[in-house]
């Protein structure tokens, strides 16, 4: 299968953004409009394609790895699994924000440094936040559900997590208290591909950047 590219997708709205942008630059996949299909690798046997769909945190780790050439992922995920990969577009698409969140009363304990609890799915990104950044010594609890209950129940001063509308935070008495960055969706390529499969890579890479300009 060497002669082949793949393309690892990010399940749900993110699949379908990619697709939409990779039938602008010329590729396709019939196999993926199936939407009942129990397949788990849709193949474009003319142009040579091979698409598959993950989990977010999965993408960079296949790619990573090898078993695909090109990954389609958020930014915020990249960030936080800090795989070996060449990030090589900003795709434009799948924007929000990471985000410092809580109750209006965490704002003092943010501007004191005080030593706090954080919970969020993204502990990578929170330590280097509060640690690199703000130099605030903080407890960082894992959580993979719903964020948003940490402070609400006690168990975390603040939250960090990604902020879209922000409907959920008001709803639930929270709000968004600092920026961290912005995030949207990325290219990320394998580094051996780059290296062994550098013509196609770049075509594709070229003419994906021609649609977003």
């Amino acid at each position: 299968m060497n002669d082949y590219i793949t393309i690892a997708l990010t399940k749900g709205r993110l699949a379908d953004k990619t697709m939409q942008l990779l039938n602008k630059a010329g590729y396709y996949c019939e196999e993926l409009k199936d939407k009942g299909s129990r397949k788990l690798i849709f193949t474009n046997e003319e142009q040579k394609l091979r698409f598959f769909l993950a989990k977010g945190p999965d993408v960079p780790t296949y790619v990573e790895y090898g078993a695909a050439d090109i990954g389609v992922v958020g930014s915020d995920i990249i960030m936080e699994e800090n795989r070996r990969v060449y990030e090589v577009l900003d795709l434009g698409f799948g924007k929000c924000r990471m985000c410092v969140c809580g109750p209006d009363e965490a704002r003092e304990l943010l501007q004191h440094h005080e030593m706090i609890r954080v919970t969020s799915k993204y502990p990578n990104i929170a330590r280097d936040f509060f640690y690199n950044r703000k130099h605030q010594t903080v407890d960082i609890i894992k959580l993979n559900g719903s964020v948003e209950l940490g402070p609400i129940v006690s168990l975390g001063d603040v939250i960090v997590d990604i902020v879209e509308t922000g409907s959920t935070l008001k709803e639930n008495g929270l709000a968004v208290l600092e920026e961290v960055c912005p995030v949207s969706a990325r290219m990320i390529v394998n580094q051996v591909s780059m290296q062994m499969k550098t013509r196609r890579i770049r075509e594709i890479i070229g003419n994906v950047r021609d649609c977003l300009e």
